[in-house]
């Protein structure tokens, strides 16, 4: 990330790796809750639909978590927490971790990576991080999605079952399912993300609006979140959509797609987008933060350690 002063020791590639992975499980922590509601929210049309009823269950995003927390209980806005921490762990870690070393790969090596460059190497790092982590994105949608049933069962017994079930039941590929959007999401939301943050405090640091500190990377992340919410919004409803589908309901995910808007119209691929803006601002904000804190905790305990006294 830009921000460094020549007297700067730059953190290392192993440092970003664990940082990223780290804050990102901390922003997940803090803003689960509103993933649950997204995810809710944008399978709505898909149940009703699949009922032949039309009454809507879930309206807005506080409402949706009222509702959860009336009807299946508070432990429900957290369902799948455990797969979305290991999805962070691994997905994170890779796409942001990686991306700083990618735009030096793209550029050989220099420091002045343009705008093509900052895109190429979100591209990758997010296609990177789908191709490692594509299971435990499945299996986090699948627990979000999941609603109590009647006689007080689930669809899956635990983080491990799911596993094993989707394996069994639909075959290892089922693990991969909507691999392909989720490549085209991430690459997406990467760039967005990780681009406008990277622009933003560049800005703020050239024209000395503030000083590189929290509330520099405040600022930039709660832009990032805005901008990514409104790039990648179509893309995550599909990708949810057909993630979270039985099999054989869609032939691909532009099959998907193409039923969200025969049925549903335009607006349905914006649905959830006030619980995704609330998300991905807040996560943004609390993981780059957190990022950045953690990047310079373990870039100064290292220089502790190696020079004692």
């Amino acid at each position: 990330m830009v921000g460094m002063k020549p007297t700067d020791v730059a953190p290392s590639a192993a440092t970003k790796f664990f940082g990223a992975g780290t804050a990102a499980c901390v922003a997940d922590l803090v803003t689960f809750p509103l993933d649950t509601a997204k995810v809710r929210l944008q399978i709505q049309g898909e149940s009703q639909a699949a009922q032949g009823a039309n009454v809507v269950k879930y309206r807005g995003v506080f409402g949706t978590i009222t509702t959860m927390v009336r009807t299946e209980g508070p432990r429900s806005l957290y369902n799948g927490l455990v797969a979305g921490l290991q999805r962070q762990m691994s997905f994170a870690s890779v796409r942001i971790g990686l991306y700083d070393s990618m735009k030096q790969f793209y550029t050989r090596g220099s420091e002045n990576a343009g705008i093509v460059v900052r895109l190429m190497a979100g591209c990758t790092t997010g296609a990177m991080a789908v191709a490692f982590a594509q299971p435990t994105d499945v299996v986090k949608v699948r627990f979000q999605a999941q609603v109590r049933l009647a006689d007080g069962g689930k669809r899956y017994n635990g983080t491990l079952d799911a596993y094993r079930t989707i394996a069994r039941d639909e075959g290892v590929r089922g693990l991969w399912k909507g691999c392909m959007p989720n490549i085209t999401r991430n690459a997406i939301v990467n760039c967005a993300e990780l681009v406008t943050y990277d622009i933003i405090k560049e800005l703020i640091l050239k024209y000395d609006l503030m000083t590189d500190n929290l509330p520099c990377h405040f600022t930039a992340g709660f832009g990032a979140g805005f901008c990514t919410t409104i790039v990648a919004s179509p893309v995550d409803v599909v990708k949810t959509r057909y993630m979270n589908s039985a099999a054989g309901q869609y032939g691909s995910a532009i099959h998907c797609a193409v039923t969200m808007l025969t049925n549903e119209g335009p607006t349905a691929f914006y649905k959830g987008f006030m619980p995704s803006f609330l998300r991905l601002g807040s996560w943004n904000i609390v993981m780059f933060v957190s990022y950045e804190q953690i990047k310079r905790g373990i870039t100064r305990a290292q220089q502790s350690w190696e020079s004692p006294f």
